[in-house]
Formats: C-alpha cells, sequence, structure tokens
C-alpha cells in the first residue's frame, strides 16, 4: 500500500462534514434508540447491547469495538478511509458522551422528542441514524467497522457485502431477544434497521438515481441520432453479434433518469421495433470536463 500516494486524497473539509455526520448519527441514537433500549445495526447496535449489561458505557464501546475493526481493514480500506472512519466514530462516541452525561437532557427513560412510543422511536431513530451513517460514507468514511469486515469478508464466504451485514444484525437481533427474555424490542429494532437502511442508500446514491439503458439494435444510426437528439446526452456504441442469429448488432449504452426511460422506449421502438432494452439503477455519474466540453460545443 502506497501510503504517500493514499495521502494525496485527504481532504480537509471532509472531515468537518464527517463532524456534522458524528453528531447527528449521536443523535439518532441517544435521543430515539437508547432511551427506550431499541437498538441500533451492526457495531452500533452492539454497542448498545454491551452498554447494558455491564458498567461501561456506550461511547466507550464505540470506540473499542470499531477502531481495531477500521485498523484491520487499514490495508484493503486504504490509509485516507481508515483515518476518515476513525474520526467520524470518535466524533460519534464524543457527542454521544456529551448528550448522556453531560448536556442537560434528559435520556434515561424516554425519548425527550418522542417519548415511550417505540414505532416513532424506531422510525426515527433509524432515519437520523442513518443520514448521518449515510454522510460519513458519502464523504469517504463509515460509521460502522461491521461494513468494513462484510467487505474483507463477504467475497470468502460467498456471500454479498448486504448479506453479510444482515446476518450479523439477524444474530444481534437474537442475541438481544435471548438477553432481554423479549422480542418486542429487538422486532422493533428491526424497523430501526430498515429505516436506517433506505436512509443510507438515499444519502449515498441520491434520492433520484440514474438509469443506465443497454439497447441491443439492429438500427443503431437512426436510433442513436433520435435519442442523442432529444436528450443531449452522451451515447457509447459497441460492436455485437447475436448467438442464434449470427447477425451483426450494434450494442448503445446511454444514462437517462427516471422521467425520461418511458420517452426513451418510445424513441428506441419508433426507429427499431425489435430493439431490445435493458435497464438497470446507477448509483453516481462522473464525466471528465473535457469530455463534457467537447460533447457540449
Amino acid at each position: 500500500m502506497d501510503l504517500k500516494n493514499d495521502l494525496k486524497n485527504f481532504k480537509g473539509i471532509n472531515l468537518l462534514f464527517l463532524t456534522a455526520s458524528g453528531i447527528i448519527n449521536a443523535i439518532g441514537v441517544t435521543i430515539f434508540l437508547t432511551p427506550v433500549s431499541l437498538y441500533d445495526s451492526g457495531i452500533s447496535g452492539t454497542s448498545i447491547l454491551l452498554s447494558q449489561i455491564t458498567p461501561l458505557s456506550l461511547s466507550v464501546f464505540l470506540l473499542i469495538l470499531n477502531v481495531p475493526l477500521f485498523l484491520y481493514g487499514l490495508k484493503r480500506q486504504g490509509l485516507v478511509f481508515t483515518i476518515y472512519a476513525i474520526y467520524a466514530v470518535t466524533i460519534y462516541s464524543l457527542a454521544a458522551w456529551l448528550i448522556t452525561d453531560v448536556l442537560p437532557v434528559d435520556v434515561r427513560f424516554a425519548s425527550p422528542l418522542a417519548g415511550s412510543d417505540l414505532l416513532l422511536c424506531a422510525l426515527f431513530g433509524g432515519l437520523i441514524s442513518g443520514i448521518g451513517s449515510g454522510s460519513a460514507i458519502r464523504f469517504g468514511g463509515a460509521m460502522d467497522g461491521i461494513e468494513v469486515m462484510a467487505v474483507i469478508f463477504a467475497k470468502r464466504l460467498g456471500i454479498t457485502v448486504g448479506t453479510f451485514v444482515m446476518i450479523y444484525n439477524v444474530i444481534l437481533y437474537i442475541l438481544c431477544g435471548v438477553v432481554l427474555q423479549s422480542w418486542i424490542l429487538p422486532l422493533y429494532s428491526i424497523v430501526t434497521y430498515g429505516a436506517a437502511l433506505k436512509t443510507v442508500d438515499f444519502i449515498v446514491e441520491g434520492i433520484d438515481r440514474s438509469k443506465s439503458a443497454m439497447i441491443v439494435t439492429e438500427k443503431p444510426e437512426p436510433v442513436a441520432s433520435a435519442l442523442s437528439e432529444e436528450f443531449k446526452c452522451g451515447i457509447t456504441m459497441m460492436d455485437a453479434k447475436g448467438y442464434y442469429s449470427s447477425k451483426s448488432k450494434t450494442v448503445l449504452y446511454m444514462v437517462v433518469n427516471r422521467f425520461q426511460i418511458v420517452r426513451m422506449k418510445d424513441i428506441i421502438h419508433a426507429n427499431d421495433p425489435s430493439a431490445y432494452i435493458a435497464i438497470s439503477d446507477v448509483a453516481d455519474v462522473y464525466m471528465h470536463i473535457r469530455e463534457e466540453k467537447e460533447r457540449s460545443s
């Protein structure tokens, strides 16, 4: 690992956003979840459980469980990511300590904002902590070491990263149910997990994700010309050959937003009724500024 080159990607401004992310995450957990004994996901949820059955606080467990995991993933994830992640978790831990032990906010028995309503606490706790976790990922870090372990071990186990995290959380909630001898709080915690997961997706990938379209056509010129004229976007053309027909075909690749999909289909089939279209989600679109200038000139 080239630490010198890796450090070139370090941006001081990201620390400001990671500070906000840690504080937001702490608010979601300490104001809505821990007062009513609900559990976050991953290491954060594990820390909540351990803080309930040991003398150590949530803030302490957040550090002693997360930091070693981030350091373990240093070689795989890079130095800058590790610095960002440890910083974000440290802010999360510090903010959680300030809210629970220093600021004049009573979070011992009920949420100051949602009272003892488990559904409200689960939804808003998941939503707010999801904003914090998603923002941390968006700005190069992470709020939970279990995600790093998922990246490292999921492929070795033959499962996806999402499946690894889900399995961990299922085991965590089962343990919570066994320890509490009640399944009500663990079940509500699943609501928290779902709300947080969707929020993270929105923050990281955007609410209105782009769509990529792969169009297999025997009439590439009229199709590409019509699409380019309509959407003023770049289109990539690739030569292809049908397996069964052995006919020469062309694959067109383009990116549109979801509101353009219906119009795109109409244009394609108006120029080639037999065209095949495959549409997929795209999280982010990057284009070199020079290419953008050339396309718009």
